[in-house]
């Protein structure tokens, strides 16, 4: 078979796996669809429960009512879908693998994607309420709480995401150690750098109160550790002899 051929047949392969991973989030925003509201009334609820009683949020858009739900449930089917996609990534990526490599990356999806879902969880539960009851709490006297539906949308989902992705570094670490870009030692030293880098990274990420840049920048430290330790694992000692010897 020619080279042609053979990048023909990968691009076949690679759009009818785009096609599968696509036809499973359509699948599930089918089955979600009819509980948008239901769905948006859920993700609201963390607000709504700490709002100054007479508050409600409003829809400053004469489509929101509509569009707002249904966005949201767009981005849960994606979410929820995330394993089926996860999974016709690795059947494409998988025959060119060494058997070491796909007995290391197999894991790394599901634990990843169980992370992303952690993270998601995390914000939901302990976040959001206690961010929400801090701005809810600070707010001038006279002036009335009435959050825009799609403000907090798209709030949330920022949230969502950034805790999401940050919940990743236990991988991106055991990653870089396999792959002998750092090592475990060297990243133990810059432990301090790191704690900085992490604050930094959930002021950056998260609402301008501390409360929420806390609870994103510990977490992110204790999976730095965890990351560390599992790092440790997969890291070979050889790999650091070979990169001293290397020109």
């Amino acid at each position: 078979m020619s080279d042609s051929q053979t990048l023909f047949s990968h691009l076949v392969e690679l759009r009818g796996r785009l096609l599968k991973a696509l036809l499973a989030v359509l699948l599930v925003f089918i089955c979600l669809a009819y509980f948008a509201q239901d769905l948006y009334h859920l993700l609201a609820t963390p607000l709504l429960k700490v709002m100054p009683t007479g508050a409600q949020m409003i829809a400053t858009d004469v489509a929101s009512p509509f569009f707002a739900p249904f966005k949201l449930t767009m981005v849960l089917s994606f979410f929820i879908a995330i394993p089926v996609v996860l999974y016709q990534a690795w059947g494409f990526i998988a025959p060119g693998l060494y058997r070491n490599e796909k007995r290391l990356i197999a894991p790394l999806l599901v634990c990843s994607t169980l992370l992303f879902y952690g993270g998601i969880a995390f914000a939901y539960y302990v976040v959001f309420p206690l961010a929400f009851a801090f701005f809810t709490s600070v707010a001038p006297e006279g002036v009335t709480i009435s959050t825009d539906i799609n403000s907090y949308l798209d709030f949330v989902l920022k949230l969502f995401f950034a805790f999401g992705m940050s919940f990743q570094i236990p991988v991106a670490i055991i990653l870089m150690c396999w792959t002998g870009m750092t090592t475990p030692a060297a990243l133990r030293q810059k432990r301090p750098y790191v704690i900085v880098g992490v604050f930094i990274v959930g002021m950056l990420l998260t609402p301008p109160d501390i409360i929420s840049q806390t609870l994103l920048a510990v977490p992110m430290w204790l999976l730095f550790e965890v990351g560390l330790l599992a790092g440790s694992l997969y890291y070979r000692p050889d790999q650091e002899t070979e990169h001293q010897d290397s020109p």
